[in-house]
């Protein structure tokens, strides 16, 4: 089984110790062969980095090193927004719009097969995609 993992759980594992500590649970059990990124989530993560070195560039290098390490470690599972991932978001948009970050995260989970493991279960619900969310589920990947 894989995930595809949104940035809000990207970044809730990246506080170590102060982690939820069912987000961390869930991700010390899964394989790290099993986890994928979107491009996406590589944007946001950039974009909050940058914002942030306007008013904290001590913080935000610490924060670029680590954006540095984890397309590093996902180099080769980190997902583009290919045609068959934007066909799929165009489908699931109708009738009603998806938020487009997260429509888009949603689109890729199903185009690859994976569960999207994110806190805005709600803003793509409705898209049909497998949803895990290790802040409130109880739901655990198998041993």
């Amino acid at each position: 089984m894989g995930y595809l993992i949104d940035t809000n759980i990207l970044s809730e594992v990246q506080k170590d110790q102060r982690a939820d500590p069912g987000v961390r649970a869930w991700y010390d059990k899964v394989d790290a062969r099993d986890l994928y990124l979107s491009v996406l989530v590589i944007g946001e993560v950039r974009q909050g980095i940058d914002r942030l070195r306007r008013r904290d560039p001590t913080q935000a290098a610490r924060l670029a090193q680590r954006l540095a390490s984890v397309k590093t470690d996902f180099a080769d599972r980190i997902l583009p927004v290919c045609t068959a991932v934007a066909e799929c978001w165009g489908r699931n948009n109708v009738p009603d719009a998806l938020p487009v970050i997260d429509g888009l995260l949603a689109a890729t989970a199903q185009v690859h097969g994976l569960t999207l493991v994110t806190r805005n279960v709600k803003d793509v619900e409705r898209s049909g995609v497998l949803l895990l969310n290790p802040f409130s589920d109880a739901i655990t990947p198998p041993d």
